[in-house]
């Protein structure tokens, strides 16, 4: 029996798999900060709800990650204070970030999210680790789709210039 056969959690871990499992829960903890800064920022309910949504989220994946890399006895990244809640109305106007920014931010960090679970997934060869990145990436998938929802919903979605076919010259 070789070294990578067996209980997946008693295999080692690729340099591969450090780098990339670390540098995701480094990014998963700022994001947390980053989207409690945001909740503040935030006047539409909708958005609230769904930076609330994403906070939960980040925070259980970050549980999950440290836990791996303590398992596997690898340091963890610093992580950012919690952010206190603020009052909306104490944020003078032009230092708001506003709703239509703050949702494109959560987009495309959700985006970002999914492109870095498929490549961790499909350099993973340890099956626990690429099991728990395909969780986190359809739990992504999912969210995102309610972001893409809310923003067309708001009007908020910029799209690009559409194409259309000109068959009728």
């Amino acid at each position: 029996m070789g070294i990578l056969s067996g209980n997946p959690k008693d295999e080692p871990m690729h340099y591969g798999e450090v780098f990339a499992v670390w540098s995701f829960l480094t990014t998963a903890k700022s994001l947390v900060a980053g989207n409690q800064i945001h909740l503040n920022h935030a006047g539409d309910k909708d958005l609230q709800k769904l930076l609330d949504e994403a906070i939960q989220s980040g925070q259980q994946e970050v549980k999950q990650l440290e836990e791996l890399l303590k398992e596997n006895g690898i340091g963890l990244p610093p992580t950012p204070p919690e952010r206190p809640k603020a009052n909306l109305e104490d944020i003078p106007v032009g230092a708001r970030v506003q709703d239509m920014e703050i949702a494109a931010a959560l987009a495309s960090q959700t985006a970002g999210g999914l492109v870095a679970c498929s490549k961790i997934m499909g350099e993973s060869i340890r099956e626990d680790i690429a099991m728990i990145f395909g969780q986190i990436h359809t739990q992504k998938a999912t969210f995102g789709a309610k972001v893409l929802k809310l923003n067309k919903e708001k009007g908020w979605l910029i799209t690009p210039p559409l194409h259309q076919n000109k068959t009728d010259n």
